[in-house]
């Protein structure tokens, strides 16, 4: 996982050097202190997939170009069979699986999120990103917060929500918590 978390950040740093970016600009679009953005630079913070996607959005480049290092290439479908999605693990308690990777000018990003359970009392991360979000657990339980309403949802149980809102997840119990989770832009 450190070692994923790393090459994203070089990719950051990259796409800012190519593209001459102040660090200030970048941090201020996701919300940061330049010292939390340099930390996720340096591979040294866990990356959220929402602050990926701003940056994403925000300086037109595929989100699977900072996620994988590779670009979309297919247009009229794109197949991923059952575990073979890229992946990766850009938290330390989250497993993130694309569903569609390889299409180009996606209008949602579909991923099998997979959550291993916290310790008892650690606070859930909230975030926020444009757009609108689904998701369907496939396998454990999860609480789920958006905004101050918290709602458990478990195996087969969906939700589908203004993205907008600060909202964060943590598992129920002991097994992790495995979800479909689709971002539309």
């Amino acid at each position: 996982m450190d070692e994923q978390i790393k090459q994203i950040g070089e990719r950051l740093k990259g796409l800012r050097d190519v593209l001459d970016i102040p660090k200030e600009e970048i941090a201020h679009l996701c919300g940061l202190s330049v010292e939390q953005y340099e930390k996720m630079e340096n591979g040294e913070s866990e990356l959220s997939v929402s602050t990926l996607q701003k940056i994403s959005k925000q300086y037109g480049i595929a989100l699977d170009v900072l996620l994988f290092g590779e670009e979309p290439h297919m247009h009229s479908y794109f197949l991923t069979r059952k575990g073979k999605g890229l992946s990766v693990e850009r938290r330390k308690a989250y497993h993130y699986e694309s569903l569609a990777s390889g299409f180009r000018g996606r209008k949602a990003d579909p991923f099998i999120v997979t959550v291993e359970p916290k310790p008892a009392g650690t606070p859930k991360e909230m975030n926020s990103h444009p757009g609108q979000e689904f998701n369907m657990v496939l396998e454990g339980s999860m609480a789920l917060t958006i905004g101050k309403k918290e709602l458990i949802l478990n195996e087969g149980d969906s939700i589908y929500f203004d993205s907008t809102q600060p909202h964060g997840m943590c598992t129920l119990g002991e097994e992790p918590c495995k979800f479909l989770a689709i971002i539309f832009s």
